[in-house]
């Protein structure tokens, strides 16, 4: 049980790291202040630049993945073989990171929507899932221009993208969790998407009128 109570703190820990906040404040901005207030990739690239919202969503990315796998493997070396379960032991991990993103205790509990930090933790549990998903994420990005569609749409597709790809039972329930934070996280921009107010990313500049 303290082995399980470790892995659940120290990788809520590494995924409430508040990456987008700090990059920003590198730049004299408080990221919360601004645009959609969000500390996530998303709004950094609207505020910052591709360059900086770039970094984010890597890094984002990176906490989830290192949860699962390199923080696992750093404990798991220091415990009597056998003990605990190690495919347990990576998906409270990856719970934990995702929560600590979401809710980092660095920030008053207020942190981002998880997308980044999520495909990272499903690149070390599901990838074929992943992969699945992002490309959805893709098309539906580049059609609409609205990265909170292509996050919803791609969300509520995990759980059925897992079990397309032959995941255990436990790994799809795990997905679908995983999918209804992530949704949940979006309410707010599926309210705007469905009043006509959600933001926009053009990848082409519309030409001078």
């Amino acid at each position: 049980m303290l082995s399980y109570l470790v892995i659940i703190g120290g990788a809520y820990l590494l995924g409430s790291i508040p990456t987008g906040y700090l990059v920003a404040q590198a730049k004299g901005i408080d990221i919360r202040s601004v645009g959609s207030g969000n500390i996530g990739a998303t709004n950094v690239f609207r505020i910052l630049g591709v360059p900086a919202g770039i970094l984010v969503l890597v890094m984002d990315g990176l906490k989830g993945f290192a949860a699962c796998t390199w923080f696992v493997d750093l404990v798991l070396r220091n415990l009597p073989a056998g003990s605990p379960h190690e495919e347990t032991c990576r998906i409270l991990a990856g719970i934990a990171a995702v929560l600590g993103h979401n809710y980092t205790c660095w920030l008053r509990f207020r942190g981002g929507k998880g997308i980044a930090t999520s495909a990272g933790v499903l690149a070390a549990l599901v990838p074929w899932a992943l992969i699945i998903i992002a490309a959805l994420w893709g098309l539906l990005f580049v059609v609409s221009g609205f990265v909170s569609l292509g996050s919803v749409a791609a969300s509520a597709a995990l759980p059925l993208a897992s079990w397309i790809t032959g995941e255990s039972l436990t790994m799809i329930l795990v997905t679908l969790g995983l999918a209804l934070l992530a949704i949940y996280k979006h309410r707010a921009n599926i309210r705007r998407l469905l009043h006509g107010t959600e933001h926009r990313i053009r990848l082409k500049k519309e030409g001078a009128s």
